[in-house]
């Protein structure tokens, strides 16, 4: 699978599982655009890694929630790379409690980051993919949006909608050759496993058939699947990257 000549816009890929898709689509030859919303350092370090690959490498700050932040980085894009062939929604924040303990505002701004983040950028960058008659869309959702979780209800609603979308959004692009999947990653040793105590760690990779946490690496790779253009026949689907959790 080779992506050479192509652009990929990764929101949130300063760390975590963002990083590793930004890297791992930089080696596959792909031009990577970085978006973050205030770590800075992080996406410089991420772009730093890209590099490594010989490939255009572009870091944007931008709130994916902001149709006018969307709007100014996809105009900033086209000045360098022209268009962008693989989009990948991948921003996304938690404000866990549960929910008699929750807040309006602990609510709204989960979904206003991740889902209607994720609908602003399959929006607008459908415009520039549908001109090129080609696209590459993949949403990250989670397992907690098929399964739920308790004391998630604001991430779970998020990640269930996002589905959702991935499937209506497929159907009304998909005679466009563009395509538009979702990656659903179960327990992914992330910045926010690793404040976890190796003891709930164990006890949680105990409770997966795989009898280990995932990696954002292992993400990546399903990630670049949907990305590849060989991918072309694959649209609407929900690939769950979780080590056997939602079987």
């Amino acid at each position: 699978m080779n992506l050479e000549g192509q652009t990929a816009l990764v929101t949130g890929g300063s760390r975590g599982i963002g990083r590793a898709i930004c890297v791992q689509l930089a080696e596959m030859g792909a031009n990577v655009v970085i978006n973050y919303a205030g770590n800075k350092q992080a996406a410089l370090e991420t772009a730093e890694l890209c590099k490594a690959y010989g490939h255009g490498v572009l870091t944007l700050k931008a709130d994916v929630s902001k149709e006018a932040d969307w709007e100014t980085m996809l105009q900033t894009i086209q000045e360098h790379f022209d268009s962008i062939d693989i989009l990948v929604n991948n921003a996304g924040i938690t404000k866990d409690k549960l929910m008699m303990a929750m807040k309006e505002e602990d609510f709204d701004s989960v979904i206003d980051t991740n889902l209607k983040g994720t609908f602003l950028g399959m929006k607008l960058v459908s415009k520039l993919m549908i001109k090129k008659r080609y696209g590459r869309i993949i949403n990250m959702s989670s397992i907690v949006g098929l399964r739920g979780n308790a004391g998630q209800v604001n991430y779970a609603a998020s990640k269930a909608g996002i589905i959702g979308m991935t499937k209506s959004i497929a159907k009304e692009l998909a005679s466009r050759n563009i395509t538009v999947n979702a990656v659903a990653p179960g327990m992914i040793g992330t910045d926010m496993t690793a404040a976890l105590s190796d003891k709930v760690k164990e006890e949680m990779a105990q409770g997966i058939p795989a009898k280990r946490v995932g990696t954002p690496e292992d993400v990546a790779y399903a990630v670049a699947m949907f990305a590849a253009k060989e991918a072309g026949y694959l649209t609407g689907q929900v690939l769950c990257v979780d080590g056997g959790m939602a079987v």
